[in-house]
């Protein structure tokens, strides 16, 4: 631990944990074993980091909400293991306001530099948000999922899992797990193949995936009447139900579809 570091008696430091210059860590922070903390960085009150983290310069985590509704209660940031936090990210705490008090991102996570995580936002596993992307408070993002750099989602949005978003993007619209996204206004460009390969996706639940959004994007019903028909007529699985509970889940809707495909 640097001598010209600021970090409060009271803070739980696991074993194994590095603090480089200049940091400062509050009195109410967990940091799990094997964590790096990087040069000026600063953990605020009500943090909680798993192991193995990598948090770099310049990064600020658990510092009040950016919402006028916020009025000093006790809330949370929670990190969990193996995710790395790079230069000058923000990280937010939760509000009493939204019913969570928590800012939860998960494990083996990507936040790269410069990205903001507001208030009570809800992010999966194996995400990666890249620089400068900004999440607007209560945005959830399920596991897997990738923001392309410079991406802004609008507040109360939801990310699918395995979906990929191109850089530069406008989220004010859900985009649904395994979605390819893209275009402005952002719209639905076909299916994430590619990353689903890499992750160990059969031919066979990719073909399914793809059958699934052609009934919901192609079909010409209504999204009612698709998902009634892909109900008929694709067999229960893990795809079909993921693709189906996030669309009734759905509170602004999700994304629509755009003719000029991009898949490959």
């Amino acid at each position: 631990m640097q001598q010209f570091s600021t970090v409060h008696p009271n803070a739980k430091i696991g074993a194994n944990v590095t603090i480089g210059p200049y940091c400062f860590i509050a009195e109410n922070v967990e940091i799990g074993d094997g964590c790096q903390i990087g040069p000026n960085a600063v953990i605020f009150d009500y943090v909680k980091i798993g192991k193995n983290c990598r948090v770099f310069p310049g990064a600020v985590i658990g510092a009040i909400p950016q919402d006028l509704k916020f009025s000093g209660e006790v809330s949370w940031v929670e990190i969990g293991d193996n995710t790395t936090i790079r230069e000058c990210a923000t990280i937010n705490r939760g509000t009493a306001a939204s019913g969570k008090l928590l800012t939860k991102i998960g494990s083996n996570c990507l936040i790269m530099s410069y990205a903001h995580v507001a208030h009570d936002c809800n992010i999966g596993n194996n995400v990666i948000q890249t620089s400068y992307v900004g999440l607007a408070g209560e945005t959830d993002v399920d596991d897997w999922a990738i923001i392309g750099g410079g991406s802004k989602a609008h507040q109360f949005s939801r990310i699918g899992a395995h979906a990929m978003i191109a850089g530069g993007s406008l989220i004010s619209k859900d985009v649904p797990p395994y979605a390819l996204a893209g275009r402005n206004p952002l719209s639905f460009c076909g299916i994430n193949h590619v990353g689903l390969r890499r992750r160990g996706f059969s031919n066979e639940q990719i073909e399914r995936i793809r059958e699934i959004y052609r009934i919901i994007y192609n079909s010409g019903l209504n999204r009612k009447d698709a998902c009634q028909e892909v109900l008929r007529e694709i067999p229960h699985c893990i795809e079909r139900d993921t693709i189906l509970n996030f669309i009734a889940a759905s509170k602004r809707g999700i994304i629509k579809f755009t003719d000029l495909a991009i898949e490959e």
